[in-house]
């Protein structure tokens, strides 16, 4: 190997690393959640039931916006411009694709994926197995670029998810209108932690001084934006806890508990 970790002038080791910590724990658990969340996803928003509980206006994040005409009555909260959808569609597929580029182009998620399953490095002072570095520059990684215009997407769907959480409201007041709101906080959380927002908010400038209604949300931001990282692991649990919680009570399998 003349590259890499190999290339000439390095220091001839042949071991991956000195170190004895148990430095593979942090990248495995990344792994692990990773893993479980991009499988229960993918199970619900191709399960095209129990999305949708008509009694109390609660919607699935999983299946927002409903748009074609299988969406259950009432779930299509801005109507249904689309035709049925065979089964291997998931209702949600106008959103889904977008949300997964944001989080995928997420500069967290990057380092996430980037040290636990590409392993480029796994930890700080051991050898990653590759022996050549092209960063961002080459497919599929040069897609990295469009995280911007990802961000765009996701505060629309962002919106999309607060209307769906508003409309609920319209029907009385449970628990389910708590867990859906905590979640559209959250959401709104991460999605202007970004650190394209903090771009937009305060890039370009060179005097804060002639800016400060920019200054302050660019203060704002980068307050969040040092949260990225919880902000980016938290969002998937509620996201996965709203879905539990609309399916169990859609299911049939709890009841709501309701304050009005």
């Amino acid at each position: 190997m003349t590259s890499g970790v190999g290339a000439p002038g390095r220091a001839t080791i042949t071991a991956r690393t000195l170190r004895t910590d148990r430095w593979w724990v942090p990248p495995l658990l990344t792994n692990l959640g990773l893993l479980a969340f991009v499988a229960y996803a993918t199970v619900r928003s191709f399960m095209g039931k129990w999305y949708w509980v008509g009694e109390h206006g609660y919607l699935t994040p999983f299946y927002s916006p409903c748009l074609s005409e299988s969406c259950l009555p009432g779930s299509a909260h801005f109507g249904t411009p689309l035709p049925e959808l065979p089964g291997w569609i998931p209702l949600g597929f106008v959103a889904l694709p977008f949300l997964l580029g944001f989080r995928l182009t997420c500069y967290y998620y990057r380092k996430a994926y980037y040290r636990s399953v590409w392993q480029s490095p796994p930890a700080c002072a051991v050898a990653e197995p590759h022996g050549s570095y092209s960063g961002e520059t080459r497919l599929p990684l040069v897609v990295q670029n469009a995280h911007r215009y990802f961000f765009y997407v996701a505060v629309l769907v962002s919106l999309v998810n607060t209307y769906d959480a508003v409309v609920a409201l319209t029907y009385g007041v449970g628990l389910g209108n708590v867990v859906l709101l905590v979640n559209v906080v959250m959401l709104w959380a991460y999605t202007l932690s970004c650190h394209s927002c903090r771009h937009i908010t305060g890039g370009r400038l060179k005097h804060f001084s002639r800016h400060p209604v920019r200054y302050r949300l660019w203060t704002f931001v980068s307050r969040l934006n040092a949260r990225h990282m919880q902000l980016a692991w938290t969002t998937l649990g509620t996201l996965v806890l709203t879905d539990l919680y609309v399916m169990l009570v859609a299911s049939g399998a709890i009841d709501d508990l309701r304050i009005t």
